[in-house]
């Protein structure tokens, strides 16, 4: 690797750092932005609107992939992704200046929501922009080398994120951290942001798009000859089913849903849970490296899709032994009791409410949402026509009013049964980053290492399949849509639809059904139908 090759990795893989660094933000302090920006709504109700600002940034970065794949594909690849990190760092220092609703009312949560939409915006044009840029500056049969480290750039800004956070935390303590020190980290961002800047100006333009720019062959109309095309649609329709999509749920489960198990879950302080993550990420990123020089070697096709069949066949007991180590005492309650809520099947509702938006009222549906919101693992039994709701324990019947109420007798029930409570003592607990080498810790540090690794291998050699798909003059569009409509849209999204399941079946585990289902049809249809690409000569296409 030459020294301006080594240059162009480390400007393009530095700046996404930042701008995913700057987007994980807002999803790790969500409550706290709620309490700030949505302080006229119930506690509840902020939270939801919270995690609805943050998913809006999810939901715009395909769109975001068509605008700047679209002038990436005609202006070149170094401006755009120059305006992208612009457009990303200031919205998110914006964020850290802005008053709250207290202070300047019903504005704040709109100017809030137009800032997440706009990352969501740049992050959406950023990565194609990145990983295309070096990868058209790698060598023949050294692109899934050089690519994986743009790959290591999404964990390691979630890294960095989680150290920036407990790190404040730490000095300035709770109280003042949730009142005004959430700020510091969006402001930190603009010290990144002048970083990354500064070395992309001194970047020139890519080599083979200059090529072939000069020579007068660049597209005009990228997003027609992108997706109005066949034989082009049908190249990228299969990269997201064959491709991104199982690579994206198998992405967010390793990461974001097991953050969200732990705490959601299995009660484990956001503290601890964010340290567990944390070093398992820091253990595993370098296999990103590794797998993206594996891919070189052996071809990108049976990393990414062995990676997403493995863990599809995993998931279910790797998530049984963190809860075994987590918190034993909840396992042992599911195990030896068994809860039924018996009612008439007219009076139960469905209870998948994956944005929190719902409001239950009839009292099945009120009993239901309270057992799983207590990690009660349930099954619903039809009753008699017209019959009220009966709440059982190993069959004997608890005392049911109206679970959105307070209801002692239910409450009382399930810590009879040996439900454990956030706080006891049994659940895991760290006192400090440090304290990993206690059995309890290192043993769940294991096992979401475990998951780290099937992330690096559907996510190390992705950029450089994606790349060689796709012909030099739409390859920033073409590329870009599938990756963020399978990342952004179907990974984006697990968290709350899994525990939308997780709460509509009363199994802990049955939000890993969605995970695993959709890595299953990428394995399968990408095993049939996608091309093995590592051969490809992308310098002539």
């Amino acid at each position: 690797m030459t020294k301006d090759e080594r240059f162009v990795i480390l400007a393009s893989s530095l700046g996404t750092v930042f701008e995913w660094y700057d987007f994980y933000l807002y999803g790790s302090l969500a409550s706290i932005i709620g309490a700030q920006f949505f302080s006229a709504y119930p506690p509840a109700t902020r939270d939801i609107f919270a995690l609805l600002a943050f998913a809006a940034g999810f939901l715009v970065r395909p769109f975001g992939a068509i605008v700047f794949g679209r002038i990436g594909d005609i202006v070149g690849r170094k401006y755009t992704f120059l305006v992208t990190i612009l457009i990303m760092g200031l919205s998110t220092f914006i964020v850290g200046i802005l008053p709250n609703a207290e202070t300047i009312g019903f504005a704040a949560p709109v100017i809030l929501i137009g800032l997440r939409l706009l990352q969501g915006l740049a992050l959406g044009g950023e990565y194609g922009g990145a990983a295309t840029y070096v990868a058209e500056h790698a060598p023949m049969g050294k692109r899934g080398y050089y690519t994986s480290f743009i790959q290591t750039t999404a964990t390691m800004g979630l890294f960095l994120s989680l150290l920036v956070i407990l790190f404040t935390r730490t000095i300035i303590g709770e109280a003042e951290f949730a009142k005004w020190g959430w700020r510091v980290p969006f402001l930190v961002s603009v010290l990144l942001l002048g970083v990354s800047v500064w070395i992309r100006l001194r970047l020139n333009e890519s080599p083979v798009f200059q090529k072939m720019k000069d020579e007068g062959k660049s597209s005009k109309a990228p997003l027609t000859e992108a997706f109005a095309n066949w034989n082009n649609g049908k190249i990228v329709l299969l990269a997201l089913i064959g491709a991104t999509m199982g690579q994206g749920v198998v992405w967010y489960t390793g990461q974001f849903y097991a953050l969200f198990f732990l705490q959601s879950i299995l009660k484990v302080d956001g503290y601890t849970a964010n340290l567990l993550i944390a070093w398992s990420l820091l253990l595993g990123t370098g296999f990103f490296v590794f797998f993206g020089i594996l891919s070189d070697k052996i071809g990108r096709k049976p990393i990414i899709l062995g990676g997403c069949l493995i863990a599809a066949l995993t998931f279910f007991p790797i998530f049984k032994m963190i809860t075994s180590n987590a918190n034993p005492a909840l396992e042992k309650a599911i195990e030896a009791t068994k809860v039924e809520v018996v009612a008439d099947p007219a009076g139960c509702g469905d209870l998948f409410n994956p944005v929190g938006t719902r409001v239950f009222t009839a009292p099945c549906d009120t009993a239901r949402d309270f057992l799983a919101k207590s990690s009660v693992r349930y099954s619903t039994v039809p009753g008699p026509a017209g019959s009220g709701v009966k709440v059982t324990f190993n069959g004997k019947e608890v005392p049911y009013t109206d679970a959105k109420a307070s209801n002692p007798a239910l409450t009382a029930a399930i810590g009879e049964s040996g439900y454990p409570k956030a706080g006891d003592a049994g659940i895991v607990k760290m006192a400090h980053p440090f304290d990993v080498f206690r059995p309890q810790v290192a043993a769940i540090v294991g096992l979401l290492f475990i998951l780290v690794i099937f992330v690096t291998m559907v996510y190390g050699p992705i950029a450089a399949m994606l790349v060689e798909l796709f012909p030099t003059k739409i390859r920033y569009t073409s590329m870009s849509l599938p990756y963020h409509i399978g990342n952004g849209w179907f990974g984006g999204l697990l968290p709350a639809t899994a525990f939308a399941i997780v709460a509509s079946t009363g199994d802990i585990y049955a939000g890993l059904w969605y995970p695993i289902t959709f890595a299953v049809i990428t394995a399968v249809i990408g095993f049939i139908f996608l091309p093995e690409t590592k051969d490809v000569d992308i310098q002539s296409t």
